[in-house]
């Protein structure tokens, strides 16, 4: 059994989320994710892992390529292995809950409109080349 206090576990930044990693169990972690008003994940998904978003406070906006759905404290997402997303979050700190599993779970980066330094990987450039 793992045990985490979210709250005490917080990190957040003005410079971009923050997401901390607070164990890895069997093929999946557990993050919990720190958010600032405004700000906005890369366009991106996990080819091979499913991810799965609880919000504890704040919210904002989970965008996919089929739509965009409100998220709200207790709001939960899940998104399949290989589906694009983006994460924006509103007016308020807000703070998610994460869980990734299957496999590997390395993030293809499609898109980062908010950050102007944003420079794809060969890796992503290669992902969604194909």
């Amino acid at each position: 059994m793992k045990s985490y206090d979210l709250l005490q576990e917080a990190e957040f930044s003005p410079d971009r989320h923050v997401e901390k990693i607070l164990g890895d169990i069997a093929e999946g972690d557990v993050t919990v994710a720190c958010w600032e008003p405004g700000q906005t994940s890369p366009d991106h998904c996990h080819p091979w892992a499913t991810e799965i978003y609880y919000c504890i406070e704040g919210g904002g906006v989970m965008r996919t390529p089929e739509g965009a759905i409100d998220i709200t404290p207790g709001s939960v997402v899940a998104h399949p292995p290989g589906e694009l997303h983006e994460y924006q979050n509103g007016p308020e700190r807000s703070l998610l809950f994460r869980v990734r599993y299957g496999g590997d779970k390395a993030a293809r980066l499609k898109e980062w409109p908010s950050n102007p330094e944003f420079q794809p990987s060969d890796a992503d450039i290669e992902y969604f080349s194909a």
